[in-house]
C-alpha cells in the first residue's frame, strides 16, 4: 500500500449540542421509544470483549439491575478469572505492533467516526443504556454519554496533533531536531467508575489514541452502557486487540496485570483508597517492570460552596441544588459542604429546603422524575447507616430528607443536614449520595472560613465562591487556590465541559493530569529526540588544542 503523503488536519472540534428532551420534541420520543425497547429485550449477556471477540468471563455468573428498579435485570455478567485476564493482555501486547504503525491521522479517524456515531444513530441507545444501568435522568445521561463522550474523542484528537506539532524551537543549520512521540512500551489497564459512561469511555480510549493498547476493566454496575460504548468503538473501526474488554469486580485484574511486566500505565477514576492500593501494588512490583508504569488518577473529593455576604441568593441556591442533588449526589464533583454567612443563611436555607424538598426521586423512565436511585445496594446501606446516625446526634440537625426506601428501588432522599462543629464527618467525609452539609458563620470570619475550607478535608477537586465583590473573588481565589483543581465563581461545582474546563484535582483527589486537555494525552507517550547532522565533522580536535 502507496503511503499517504498528505498532512492530515483534524476537523475543528466542537462541544456537542445537548438535547434538552423536551415534551413533544422528537428526541424524547426516540428516547422512550428505546428505552421501552430495551426493557422488552429483557435480561442480556453482558460479555468480555477479547480480540475482538465477544465471549462470557469464566468465573461466578453476576446480576445486573436496574437499580431504581431492582427486581428489573438488565443482564447477566461474569467474573473473569486469571486466565482471561492473561488472554486478554496476551491480545493486546500482540496488537500493539500494527496499532503504532498507523499515523495518528490513521488513529484518529476512528474516533472521529465514534463521535459521528454517538451524536446520531447512537445516542439514543447510549443514553438509554446509561439510564437504565446506572439510574441517570434523561438529562444527565445526555450531558455524559453522548455529549461528553464525543467531545472527549473530537477534542482529544485535536489536542494529539496539537502535541505532535510541538518540536523542538531550534534546528541551526546542517542539524534537524525533532520529537518522536511514542507509546508506551506494554499495555495500559483502565480501571473505570460506574458514574460516568463517557469517563469510563475516555479512560481506555485517550491511550489508545496516542498508539497504546489497553486492558480496561468498567465497573460492574456500569457493564450495560460499557458493552454498549464497546460495540460502537468496533463499528467505528477499532481493530481486535486494540481495547480487550474484561468483566467482573477485578480481583483477577488484580492478581495478573498489576504484577506482569508489560503493565506501562494505569488510567484510573474510583475511590482514594482503591487507588492508593494500586499504587502499592505497583511500587511493590517495580523491580518487575520493564518500564515505570504511568499512574494517573482522578478519585475522590468532598467538595464545597462558599458564599460571601456580597453573593446573589438565587443563584446559589440553584448551584446548591443541582450541584448536590444532581445525578443522586454521585459525581466526583458534587457540593457537599455549604459554608454560608449568618446575614444570608437564613434566607438562603429557607429557599434551599423548599426547593430540595420538591425534588423527586423515581424510575428514570419517567421523565419527570428529577433523578433515580443511588447506584447498588452497597451505596444505599452505607447512606442509610450514616441517616441513622445523624438521627442519633445532637450536634446534627437534619432540615430535610434523610429517608431510605429500597423496597423498589434503592433510593435515598435529597438531604441538607447542618451542624455548627466544622470537623463533623458531615463536612469533612465523602458520602457520595445526595447529602449537602451546611455550616453558618459570621460574616465577620469569612478569611478564617477560607481557611476551614482549605484544610478541613484531605481533598482537592472541585470548589466554588459565590460573591459580587470582585476583591472578595480575587482575594478567595488566592486563598483557596490548591483547595480545588477545577475551581468555580458563581457557578455549581459540577458539569465540567470537555475543551473549556479540564478536569481533574489534586491531594487526595488525584494526580490532576486534566482530563479533556492535552496534559493527559501526554501522559500515554514517551518522547524520543532525533538529532540528524546533515553534514557530520570528520576532525576529531578542538582549536584550545593549538599551540599557535
Amino acid at each position: 500500500m502507496d503511503a499517504f503523503n498528505g498532512v492530515r488536519t483534524p476537523p475543528a472540534p466542537v462541544n456537542e449540542v445537548v438535547r434538552e428532551y423536551a415534551p413533544g420534541s422528537s428526541e424524547r420520543a426516540q428516547l422512550i421509544q428505546q428505552l421501552s425497547d430495551f426493557r422488552a429485550e429483557g435480561p442480556r449477556e453482558l460479555p468480555m470483549v477479547i480480540d475482538g471477540l465477544s465471549q462470557m468471563a469464566s468465573g461466578d455468573e453476576i446480576t445486573v439491575v436496574e437499580p431504581h428498579s431492582h427486581q428489573r435485570v438488565l443482564g447477566v455478567t461474569r467474573e473473569c478469572s486469571d486466565h482471561d485476564v492473561t488472554r486478554a493482555i496476551d491480545s493486546a501486547l500482540a496488537a500493539g505492533p500494527a496499532w503504532r504503525a498507523l499515523s495518528l491521522g490513521e488513529r484518529s479517524s476512528i474516533f472521529l467516526r465514534a463521535a459521528a456515531l454517538l451524536s446520531g444513530p447512537w445516542r439514543s441507545r447510549i443514553n438509554a443504556a446509561t439510564m437504565l444501568g446506572q439510574s441517570k435522568s434523561a438529562y444527565q445521561a445526555e450531558i455524559d454519554a453522548a455529549c461528553e463522550m464525543a467531545d472527549f474523542f473530537r477534542f482529544s484528537v485535536a489536542d494529539a496533533h496539537d502535541l505532535y506539532e510541538r518540536q523542538p524551537r531550534i534546528s541551526p543549520d546542517g542539524v534537524r531536531n525533532e520529537l518522536d512521540y511514542r507509546p508506551l512500551e506494554g499495555f495500559v489497564l483502565a480501571i473505570t467508575p460506574f458514574n460516568f459512561t463517557a469517563i469510563a469511555a475516555n479512560l481506555a480510549c485517550a491511550p489508545a489514541l496516542m498508539g497504546n493498547t489497553v486492558l480496561w476493566k468498567p465497573s460492574v454496575t456500569q457493564q450495560f452502557s460499557a458493552s454498549l460504548t464497546m460495540s460502537m468503538l468496533q463499528e467505528a473501526g477499532l481493530p481486535p486487540g486494540v481495547i480487550n474488554l474484561v468483566t467482573g469486580n477485578g480481583d483477577a485484574v488484580s492478581r495478573v496485570a498489576l504484577t506482569h511486566r508489560q503493565l506501562a500505565g494505569i488510567h484510573f477514576t474510583g475511590s482514594t483508597a482503591t487507588f492508593r492500593h494500586l499504587w502499592r501494588a505497583v511500587a511493590n512490583n517495580l523491580d518487575n517492570y520493564v518500564s515505570y508504569p504511568r499512574l494517573v488518577g482522578e478519585t475522590g473529593g468532598k467538595d464545597f460552596v462558599v458564599a460571601h455576604a456580597s453573593a446573589a441568593t438565587a443563584p446559589l441556591v440553584t448551584a446548591l441544588v443541582r450541584g448536590a442533588f444532581d445525578y443522586q449526589g454521585q459525581k466526583c464533583s458534587a457540593a457537599s459542604r455549604a459554608y454560608l454567612p449568618e446575614s444570608l443563611a437564613a434566607h438562603v436555607l429557607d429557599e434551599l429546603v423548599d426547593a430540595t424538598s420538591s425534588l423527586t426521586y423515581g424510575d428514570v423512565t419517567d421523565l419527570t422524575n428529577y433523578g433515580g436511585a443511588v447506584i447498588d445496594r452497597r451505596s444505599f446501606t452505607r447512606l442509610a447507616g450514616l441517616f441513622d446516625r445523624l438521627k442519633n446526634d445532637p450536634s446534627v440537625q437534619i432540615l430535610t430528607g434523610a429517608v431510605a426506601d429500597d423496597s423498589e428501588g434503592f433510593f435515598i432522599s435529597p438531604t441538607v443536614v447542618s451542624s455548627a462543629n466544622p470537623h463533623h464527618e458531615i463536612f469533612t467525609t465523602e458520602f457520595f449520595g445526595p447529602v449537602l452539609s451546611v455550616l453558618t458563620y459570621p460574616d465577620r470570619e469569612f478569611e478564617s472560613t477560607l481557611q476551614l475550607v482549605d484544610s478541613s478535608t484531605p481533598y482537592a477537586l472541585t470548589g466554588a465562591l459565590f460573591a459580587r465583590d470582585q476583591q472578595v473573588i480575587a482575594s478567595a481565589s488566592s486563598a483557596l487556590r490548591y483547595s480545588a483543581g477545577n475551581f468555580y465563581v458563581n457557578d455549581k461545582p459540577t458539569g465540567a465541559v470537555v475543551g473549556q474546563q479540564p478536569f481533574g484535582g489534586s491531594r487526595a483527589s488525584g494526580t490532576n493530569d486534566k482530563a479533556g486537555s492535552i496534559l493527559n494525552l501526554e501522559r500515554w507517550v514517551s518522547a524520543r529526540t532525533i538529532k540528524e547532522t546533515f553534514v557530520a565533522p570528520t576532525a576529531h580536535g578542538y582549536a584550545h588544542q593549538r599551540t599557535q
